[in-house]
């Protein structure tokens, strides 16, 4: 729907615009008319729509949230003030974060201890370490042979010769039982080398990682807390907080209000709710806003009503234009919306596009003398009276008959008297 439609462009202005579809336009010869526009065309229909009744409202944000601290600690920035627009996830407040980030730096480095001694446990004994296992069991091996010789050949003497005593006898043989043991030592050693950890420990030394990462992940939860942001894109409505202030878990740092989209809440009375539907196209006023028209779709329609006033609350979610200089539509503005009631009724519509607002009253350009494609007319101003939309159409009330055809495209540059060439019909095949 175009919003803006000055029917009195000089004929300087409309030469050094773009005409019609795109075409360059032709410089007016001296003293003759200039040339036609070409325009895209629409025709002005008759259908059945349902009837519709004007309900009052009020404008609210879709979302509002009242922001508070996850964690406690002390505000060291408040970078916004009241009416500041703040996107998504972006910082509201900041905490001072001194001794939890010395907590993560410690976590961190004992998460990468463990996960060593893990890798250590996991990658099993080194070839050195065998070959090292290997060695001690050769030696005791040597060992116990040397010891049990020597025992051998003590009781040699002692049972042929009587030259030792049976002290030196048990003395050797202590011995050798010695060397039994530290060979069966150093055999089992050489075992636990070659066979490497226990599946049981690896689980262990496993689970002291998992461990030791969530510790690293909550710590790393609770710094990530420490800065305060929206969930969602919108404006500072209050500002609760200051830098330098203990705020406790809960405190509250800020009001915010989405407003991207906004919903009018309107009060529809019992004998017309029945007729509104979730999903029904809605034309929208807002009079602090005169020069724009609306339109949303109906979104919600609350089953609790008013037992004094029969009442029941519809919400109706609107689109808002957000620019540089801040929303348009701003909430608790009292609104109008049009919804369907009843009755049905023949009416006349034509495409939103052919409506150009702006002026005190919505107007449409009318072709006198075509109706087809590559025919030449001329544009007539008509003032109407919005209705009901559906899909692309709206109703208008005025001076517009059925099977008439109206400007869709390049009505914004069209001036009274000048003659307009159909280039194309709005919704056929080129």
């Amino acid at each position: 729907m175009n919003q803006h439609f000055d029917p009195w462009l000089s004929s300087i202005a409309l030469a050094l615009c773009l005409v019609g579809l795109g075409q360059p336009a032709t410089a007016q010869p001296p003293g003759g008319e200039p040339p036609p526009s070409i325009i895209v065309a629409a025709p002005v229909v008759e259908q059945s729509v349902a009837a519709e009744q004007t309900f009052v409202g009020t404008v609210t944000p879709r979302r509002i949230a009242t922001i508070g601290s996850a964690v406690s600690g002390r505000v060291v920035e408040v970078p916004f003030e009241e009416g500041d627009r703040i996107e998504a996830k972006q910082p509201l407040a900041q905490l001072l974060t001194d001794t939890i980030t010395l907590e993560v730096a410690g976590a961190e480095a004992e998460l990468r201890l463990r996960k060593e001694q893990l890798a250590e446990l996991e990658n099993g004994s080194r070839p050195e370490e065998i070959a090292q296992a290997e060695a001690r069991m050769a030696a005791a091996a040597a060992r116990q042979d040397f010891l049990d010789g020597r025992y051998a050949r003590m009781q040699s003497l002692r049972n042929t010769r009587g030259a030792v005593t049976e002290e030196e006898v048990e003395e050797a043989k202590s011995q050798s039982l010695e060397g039994q043991q530290i060979y069966a030592e150093m055999l089992a050693a050489y075992d636990l080398a070659v066979a490497g950890p226990r599946e049981e420990v690896i689980a262990q030394a496993r689970a002291q990682v998992a461990i030791q990462e969530a510790l690293v992940e909550k710590l790393s939860d609770q710094l990530q807390k420490h800065t305060i942001i929206s969930r969602f894109p919108g404006y500072v409505t209050q500002k609760l907080s200051e830098a330098g202030q203990w705020v406790n878990q809960g405190d509250p740092v800020a009001e915010v209000v989405g407003i991207d989209e906004v919903d009018v809440v309107v009060q529809v009375v019992e004998g017309d709710i029945s007729f509104v539907r979730p999903g029904q196209e809605v034309r929208v006023e807002i009079p602090a806003i005169p020069d724009h028209e609306f339109f949303g779709k109906v979104v919600a329609t609350i089953p609790q009503g008013d037992v004094r006033a029969r009442t029941f609350a519809v919400k109706i979610r609107v689109l808002n234009e957000i620019s540089e200089d801040g929303p348009l539509i701003l909430a608790g503005m009292y609104a109008r919306a049009a919804l369907p009631v009843a009755k049905t009724l023949q009416a006349i519509l034509v495409p939103k596009d052919a409506v150009v607002l702006g002026g005190p009253q919505p107007i449409i350009a009318v072709i006198e003398g075509a109706t087809s494609k590559g025919e030449t007319g001329t544009p007539v101003t008509v003032p109407v009276q919005l209705g009901t939309s559906q899909g692309n159409l709206i109703q208008v009330t005025g001076n517009v008959k059925p099977g008439q055809m109206v400007v869709v495209q390049g009505n914004e540059r069209l001036r009274p008297g000048q003659k307009v060439v159909i280039g194309g019909i709005a919704g056929e095949e080129k």
